[in-house]
C-alpha cells in the first residue's frame, strides 16, 4: 500500500476495504508461515500529539506494519499539505465491520482483548448479535498485570486467533502489543482499537456524520464529557494542529 507522511507517521493512503482486505490476506498467509503478528495501529490527533514523549510508543509506532488514519484531520492535512491524498478516514469504530465481514466471509478467528470485564463480554456479545456467523475464540478483559502478558498470549495463540483486537487505550496498547508480538507467533494481525468497544455496548455514542466528516467529532465528545476531556483536547489538538501543519508531506519518523 502507498503511504505518505502525515504529522510524522507514515500513512497508507488506503481506504478502508482496502485495508480490510490486507488485514484479511495477512491472516491467511500466517496460518501457514512461522511469523509474528503483522500488526496495525492508527493514527489520529491523540497519538500526533503523544509522538516523542514516550520513547516506547515511538518505536512501537515506527514497528508497525500498517499506520492508517483513524482521525479525520489526519485525512484533511494529507489532503491540503501531501503529495498524495488519503483516500478515506478509516475510523476504525467502522473499520471493524469491514474486518468482520471478511472474517465471516473468509472464517477467520477474533479474540477481544481489554475493557472491563463487564464491557468486554457485553462488546463480545454486540459483535455476535451483528455478525451471528463470526468465529470469536477467545475474550480477556484489559486488568491484568505485566507479570502476566506471558500467560494472556499464550491463550491467545492457544486459542486459534486470527485476529486479535486490543483495547487498552493509547498509548498502553500500541506498546503492549509490540513488547508482545513476538510471544504471539501464529496470530495473523493484531489491530489495536482504543474505544471500539465503549461503542458497540452502546456505552459511548459517535458524533453525527457531519461532524465525523469535517473533523469536529472531538467536539462532540467534549460536550459529552467536558470535565475529563477539556484539558486534554486543549493540549492535544493543540499539539497535533501544529505537527500536522509543519512535519505532513516530509519525511516520517
Amino acid at each position: 500500500m502507498d503511504r505518505i507522511n502525515v504529522g510524522g507517521y507514515e500513512t497508507v493512503t488506503a481506504d478502508r476495504k482496502e485495508l480490510s482486505a490486507w488485514i484479511t490476506g495477512q491472516c491467511l498467509e500466517r496460518r501457514t508461515a512461522a511469523a509474528p503478528p503483522a500488526m496495525v495501529f492508527s493514527s489520529n490527533g491523540q497519538g500526533i500529539a503523544l509522538r516523542g514523549r514516550n520513547p516506547d510508543f515511538d518505536r512501537a509506532m515506527r514497528a508497525a506494519d500498517v499506520v492508517h488514519a483513524d482521525g479525520m484531520s489526519v485525512v484533511m492535512a494529507s489532503r491540503l499539505l501531501a503529495p498524495q491524498a488519503i483516500r478515506e478516514r478509516s475510523a476504525t469504530t467502522d473499520l471493524f465491520h469491514d474486518v468482520a465481514r471478511d472474517a465471516v466471509a473468509h472464517g477467520l478467528n477474533f479474540y477481544v482483548l481489554g475493557g472491563t470485564e463487564d464491557q468486554n463480554r457485553r462488546a463480545v456479545h454486540a459483535m455476535l448479535a451483528l455478525y451471528p456467523d463470526l468465529r470469536i475464540v477467545g475474550r480477556r478483559n484489559g486488568y491484568f498485570g505485566r507479570d502476566e502478558d506471558a500467560e494472556v498470549c499464550r491463550s491467545i495463540v492457544a486459542a486459534g486467533t486470527d485476529v486479535l483486537w486490543v483495547g487498552l487505550g493509547k498509548p498502553l496498547q500500541e506498546t503492549w502489543s509490540h513488547a508482545n508480538r513476538g510471544r504471539l507467533h501464529g496470530v495473523g494481525c493484531i489491530k489495536t482499537c482504543g474505544g471500539l468497544y465503549s461503542y458497540l455496548t452502546g456505552d459511548a455514542a459517535r458524533a453525527p456524520l457531519w461532524m465525523q466528516r469535517t473533523g469536529l467529532e472531538w467536539l462532540f465528545r467534549l460536550a459529552q464529557e467536558p470535565n475529563r476531556l477539556m484539558r486534554r483536547y486543549l493540549v492535544t489538538n493543540t499539539v497535533s494542529a501544529w505537527r500536522l501543519l509543519t512535519q505532513t508531506g516530509s519525511r516520517g519518523t
